[in-house]
């Protein structure tokens, strides 16, 4: 990670490793191309002695170049989604299947110990299990030694987040998701309420009447 200068800002979020991001990378571009040719016809059909609609053209030519910046914040176009069907494990040897999550709101949480707003936020993450409200499963997107995610928490005297992991990105991919940190509240149905990307102040006023829709 780069240094930052003195008047920099940190962006709310960090990119995923670059497997993931090549990934999505390569659909934007597929995307984004189909749009971009989808507007050349239209500027095609409103021409006037043979030249295109200098409108169309530009919009075309702004699609093709402007890549889409997730939005921070809680996202519900997946609500009533169930809990995945992935187990995790820990440093351990321990295993966790999401699915038996069920029947307690629960707060899954991608993170990486790369990525400086994950960090960030682990404290009112780490005051969040500890209040009871929700379950947190923190989980580490980390490649590597898997030892040293559990240090990394210990390290930071986070007791109440587990290390759990997710080396090959999985969960990632099952929420089609190419930044961190993000979070998916489930109701004690084990069904989707929101994903929230970004870093996030899991301690606010405005965060807490959020987690309230799981019930």
């Amino acid at each position: 990670m780069m240094a930052e200068g003195p008047s920099a800002k940190r962006p709310p979020h960090i990119a995923l490793e670059p497997a993931l991001l090549m990934s999505r990378s390569l659909t934007s571009l597929i995307l984004g191309c189909g749009l971009s040719l989808g507007l050349l016809a239209l500027a095609g059909c409103d021409r006037q002695g043979g030249q295109p609609a200098q409108g169309a053209t530009s919009a075309a030519t702004s699609a093709a170049v402007a890549p889409a910046a997730p939005a921070k914040g809680p996202d519900r176009l997946n609500a009533g989604t169930p809990l995945p069907d992935q187990t995790l494990s820990d440093p351990a040897g321990r295993k966790l299947a999401l699915a038996s999550l069920a029947g307690k709101p629960v707060l899954i949480n991608l993170w990486a110990t790369w990525c400086a707003p994950c960090v960030k936020e682990l404290p009112t993450l780490e005051a969040l299990a500890a209040s009871g409200t929700v379950r947190v499963v923190t989980v580490s997107q980390d490649s590597g030694d898997p030892a040293k995610v559990a240090a990394f928490l210990k390290g930071k005297g986070l007791t109440r987040l587990e290390p759990w992991l997710d080396p090959e990105n999985n969960l990632a991919f099952h929420y089609n998701g190419g930044t961190l940190p993000m979070s998916v509240l489930y109701d004690s149905a084990g069904q989707e309420v929101w994903r929230f990307t970004g870093e996030n102040d899991w301690s606010s006023a405005e965060t807490k009447r959020l987690l309230a829709e799981a019930g």
